[in-house]
Order: C-alpha cells, then sequence, then structure tokens
C-alpha cells in the first residue's frame, strides 16, 4: 500500500520569490512526500473536500489519509482550540466524510488529542467518539485509527481503558505521536503494549517529525528533524503503517517564535529537513 497527501504549504514556500536554490530542493522534496489532510471547518463543505482528495490519491494508484479535527471541545482551550458547537454537529459531519470516503480505499485518524485530554465531560467525549468510529467503519474501504497520543503522556493501562471505551476493538486501531516528536521505537514498544491489553490490536505511528526524537518541548523544538518516510512495510508485528500525520513545518501554535498553530513556518519546515 503507498499513501497519498500533498504538502501545499512546503509546495507553495517552496515557489517564493528569492528562495536559495538549497532552501527551494527541500521545501519541494518536503512536498512530494504524502503527507495527511486534515479536516475541520476550514474544508467548507467538507464531503466536497474529501471527495476530492479521494480522486487525486485514485488518479496515482494510491490510498488518502485524512485526519478529523474537528470534535466539540476541540484542544480543550489551547493553541488548537475550535471544533463544532454539538455532539449532533458533529457526527452530522463526520456523515460527510463518510459521503466522501464512499466505497473508496482511504485512512481515517480520528481527532488528535480527543483521548489523551478529555476535558468537558469524558462521558459524552467516549459515546462521540465511538459513534465517529462506527460511521467511519460502515465503509468497508475505510481504515479508521482512533488517536491515542503519544508513548509518554498517558500510561499504557489508562489508554487502553479510554481506547475501548470509545471503539477502537471496532475500528482498524489507533494511532500514536500525531503531531508529537517521540522516537519510532518508544513509539512501537508503548503501542505494543496497548495493543495487547486490546487483544492485539494494531496501529500506526506518525514519524514526520519523530527523526531526532523530543527536543524538551512539546511546541516547535528547534533542531528536530523528519523521521522515517510513510510506508506499510514497517517489520513490526502490529504496526500497520508509519505515515507523515502533520504536516512538517506547520507551526504548533505561536510558542518558540512559531506563528499560529496550522500555519506554515518555513524556517521551521527547512530546519526539520535540514536535520533528517
Amino acid at each position: 500500500m503507498t499513501f497519498h497527501g500533498e504538502n501545499t504549504g512546503a509546495a507553495q514556500a517552496a515557489a517564493r520569490p528569492g528562495r536559495s536554490a538549497e532552501e527551494a530542493a527541500l521545501l519541494s522534496e518536503l512536498a512530494r512526500v504524502p503527507t495527511a489532510t486534515w479536516l475541520g471547518a476550514w474544508s467548507g463543505d467538507v464531503t466536497t473536500a474529501v471527495r476530492q482528495g479521494v480522486t487525486a490519491a485514485r488518479a496515482t494508484g494510491a490510498v488518502p489519509v485524512f485526519v478529523t479535527y474537528n470534535v466539540p471541545g476541540r484542544d480543550c482551550g489551547g493553541y488548537s482550540a475550535g471544533g463544532v458547537d454539538s455532539s449532533a454537529a458533529y457526527l452530522q459531519w463526520v456523515r460527510g466524510v463518510v459521503a466522501g470516503i464512499g466505497t473508496s480505499t482511504a485512512v481515517v485518524v480520528v481527532e488528535p488529542d480527543a483521548l489523551a485530554q478529555l476535558c468537558g465531560d469524558p462521558a459524552e467525549r467516549l459515546s462521540l467518539l465511538r459513534s465517529a468510529v462506527e460511521l467511519l467503519e460502515a465503509n468497508p474501504g475505510t481504515r479508521t485509527y482512533l488517536d491515542a497520543g503519544n508513548a509518554t503522556w498517558i500510561s499504557a493501562a489508562t489508554m487502553a481503558e479510554r481506547l475501548r471505551a470509545a471503539g477502537a476493538t471496532g475500528a482498524d486501531g489507533f494511532a500514536l505521536n500525531v503531531s508529537n516528536f517521540e522516537t519510532t521505537g518508544t513509539n512501537v514498544a508503548y503501542g505494543q503494549q496497548v495493543s495487547s491489553l486490546l487483544g492485539g490490536v494494531h496501529f500506526v505511528v506518525d514519524t514526520s517529525r519523530n527523526g531526532k526524537g523530543p527536543g524538551g518541548d512539546w511546541c516547535n523544538p528547534p533542531g528536530r528533524s523528519v523521521g522515517e518516510r510513510p510506508t506499510a512495510q514497517t517489520g513490526q508485528a502490529r504496526v500497520d503503517a508509519y505515515l507523515w500525520i502533520k504536516r512538517p513545518g506547520e507551526s504548533d501554535g505561536t510558542c518558540n517564535g512559531g506563528p499560529a498553530a496550522g500555519t506554515f513556518w518555513d524556517a521551521y519546515a527547512i530546519g526539520l529537513m535540514r536535520g533528517a
């Protein structure tokens, strides 16, 4: 299985006037690596947005990777706060994602941080995620992975409990390290613990920025690098894929000199590529 996705921010940055040849080459290389498409309010009509991604992927014979990021109370008021206003609105939005995928094949990572950050009403959040998984899994070609934070955030036992309550055993598995920097080895070891507690559920790991591991700060730490390129050939039992879920170069927030969360930051992207 090969993956599809475009880092449009990197492509646009590479073409900026006055860019040095070396920087343009690094950004162009970054733009060619399959990277997940994040879905939220910025997507407009989500069915149309997803359908366009599916069509583009099909033209290359690859599988698109989407991230749903629109749950009520998203990011618990942090740098990426937002989401729809109600549970009903959220499930209607998820139905739009489902309609966009249709009978095609796609990977969907469900709501980064939604389980690791259980703010508000935990029971309502868990029920909402469980319903989202059920809707997505109704499509035979959709492979659904519930986000499970990273290896150093929540204990394996606690995360396994949350994943079970959110319907992970009815999904294709869970996702680790989304937008984080923990090493692949650390995440695989943690993921195996969580998997064993869930009866062998599979998982995927975000390797987009973990080439040098963590840097003492989760938010735009300096001196980091991109990690393993996306692949379904991990050589690890229960690990379905290494994916670039976070778009390398997009800021984590207004920290360490970065712009607003989600804004492409040319200098940081170049640093990630140079560090590899």
